[in-house]
């Protein structure tokens, strides 16, 4: 009698409707080319002439944009392996908060290298060796390619060659404008005698449609997109200041209850009865001292009236996050009851004001001897996705200081650090014997990547630009010569040191090894196992034609 072997095998291991790809479907290429396929999406928006892209996210919003983070975080994207090279890029921003498009980029062309390596013959375990021992090498060498540091980060010349670069990337064109925003923002609430205690968060950015560019102002202290509620708008002296979380209004009971009024008298008395308990909450607040209240919900027409008359100020914030900044500026404890606070719960405030900027009443709250240093950058522009794109470089910019503070080290950029680390790592593999050199030399072509992307985008010819950059970077103080995208020499090379063009060693170093981590990972997978989703079928519900309340 023969054996029965099963159709399919693991059939009767899996519930029904789960999916497996091993090696011997090809798994590994198969990730690759789902890589690939990320990698076509973000190549082209490297740089500073990288195009720009729309994105439209499941919510109907439309982005118009070339920063990768923003890309990957509206993408929604399943294919497992994908997903590891964008938590990688995540993990960048993080960190970083700059050259997330570096780490997909260097980790797709590596991929893109290393199925070249399979088909050659190579095994996979060889070339994660090879990747490895080559990253290591990397790391190690970075550091020797150093061409400047910053001295003082209370220096606007010094802070201006980290800040200036990243946002060139982003707006170029508008990298001097954006540049001095930045600084005027970040040293308002630096501490030079503690550095380290700098907090990205307390540089704020608030878009007020209208007018251009130029017309943007930084403003020490917190700026508020909408005005006060009440008759009192501003506060020039030093004020205490609550704030609460919850709605202030008349309160009412969770279980509805009756009430019985026998004549017009009672009904008179039972309105009076709270007023009255209103009036005595907005008294007592007001005798603590308190002339500023901020509130998290909404605040009732009775409320307003009475706070209107003790004189108090009262500023609604609907976000959280603006109601834990405030806070934080302030001093202040948020109140999830309403009631006069106690001492150690009030905060203060040096002044409040009232201003219009362009048609926008905002209210301003300012402080001069601060308990938090908080600053704002007011950005004015013609439409809702400049105004995006604006604030995203911005915060590329003061990330950059984050990563200042770690290391003050600078590289050559313009894709002047790739080509060297090209040259460096290939004398690196061609001194390793076996199969690792091959691996080795491979990793070093992957660096070409970025200065090739930048000549493309640019209107260079690739291969021209890298010849020169090769021929250059051979001979003595050719490490500064970059890509140079006005196209101002003949041979489209120029020298970054004069030009002022650098990248931080901290941003890069990790960058590049986050790039060869998330490549061996994806690597090493041969196997992919994917469960049935949760949940009925995934069908877009269909829309009735004509409108809502037609008649069936």
């Amino acid at each position: 009698m023969s054996l029965k072997l099963p159709q399919a095998p693991n059939a009767g291991l899996f519930k029904q409707g789960y999916q497996s790809h091993n090696s011997a479907d090809g798994a590994i290429i198969r990730n690759i080319e789902a890589v690939r396929e990320i990698l076509s999406i973000l190549l082209t928006s490297m740089g500073p002439s990288g195009r720009n892209k729309i994105i439209v996210n499941k919510h109907g919003r439309i982005f118009v944009t070339n920063d990768a983070a923003t890309m990957v975080n509206e993408l929604e994207i399943v294919h497992p392996a994908v997903k590891l090279l964008i938590t990688a890029s995540k993990q960048q921003e993080f960190e970083m908060g700059d050259n997330t498009n570096v780490v997909i980029i260097l980790a797709g062309e590596l991929l893109n290298i290393a199925e070249k390596l399979i088909h050659t013959g190579l095994s996979v375990t060889e070339i994660i060796q090879g990747y490895n021992m080559a990253n290591k090498y990397v790391m190690e060498t970075i550091e020797k390619l150093v061409v400047d540091n910053v001295e003082s980060i209370t220096e606007t010349e010094q802070l201006k060659k980290v800040i200036k670069p990243v946002i060139a990337a982003k707006q170029y064109g508008n990298e001097d404008a954006i540049s001095k925003l930045v600084i005027d923002a970040v040293k308002l609430i630096m501490n030079p005698k503690r550095p380290q205690a700098f907090n990205v968060d307390n540089v704020r950015v608030v878009k007020i449609m209208g007018a251009s560019l130029s017309s943007s102002q930084v403003i020490k202290g917190m700026v508020f997109p909408r005005e006060p509620e009440g008759h009192v708008k501003n506060i020039t002296t030093k004020s205490k200041v609550v704030v609460f979380n919850c709605p202030i209004d008349i309160s009412t009971t969770e279980t509805k209850g009756t009430v019985l009024l026998h004549n017009a008298q009672e009904m008179l008395d039972f309105s009076k009865g709270e007023e009255q308990q209103l009036d005595q909450m907005c008294k007592e607040i007001s005798d603590s001292g308190v002339k500023v209240v901020v509130a998290g919900a909404n605040v009732g027409e009775l409320a307003l009236h009475y706070f209107n008359r003790y004189g108090i100020l009262v500023l609604r914030v609907p976000s959280k996050f603006d109601l834990r900044r405030v806070s934080q500026v302030c001093g202040a404890t948020p109140l999830p009851r309403l009631g006069a606070p106690m001492p150690d719960e009030m905060g203060e405030v040096d002044v409040i004001e009232t201003r219009e900027i362009g048609g926008d009443r905002v209210t301003v709250f300012r402080q001069n001897e601060s308990v938090s240093r908080t600053s704002t950058i007011v950005v004015r522009g013609a439409t809702q996705n400049s105004l995006d794109d604006i604030e995203r470089a911005i915060d590329d910019g003061v990330n950059a200081i984050k990563g200042l503070i770690k290391d003050n080290r600078l590289l050559p950029g313009a894709g002047a650090v790739e080509i060297e680390l090209v040259k460096l790592v290939t004398q690196y593999g061609e001194k390793t014997p076996g199969l690792m050199q091959l691996a080795i030399k491979n990793y070093a072509k992957a660096f070409e990547v970025i200065p090739r992307v930048l000549a493309e985008t640019s209107g260079l010819d690739p291969s021209e630009t890298l010849s020169t950059m090769y021929a250059q970077h051979s001979t003595e103080g050719g490490l500064v010569k970059g890509v140079d995208i006005d196209m101002s020499t003949d041979d489209n090379v120029i020298d970054v040191k004069k030009a002022q063009i650098f990248d931080l060693l901290s941003t890069k170093r990790f960058a590049y090894d986050l790039a060869t981590e998330a490549a061996t990972t994806i690597l090493s997978i041969d196997q992919i196992i994917m469960a049935k989703r949760a949940g009925g079928p995934q069908v877009p519900q269909q829309r009735r034609p004509g409108n809502w309340d037609q008649e069936d």
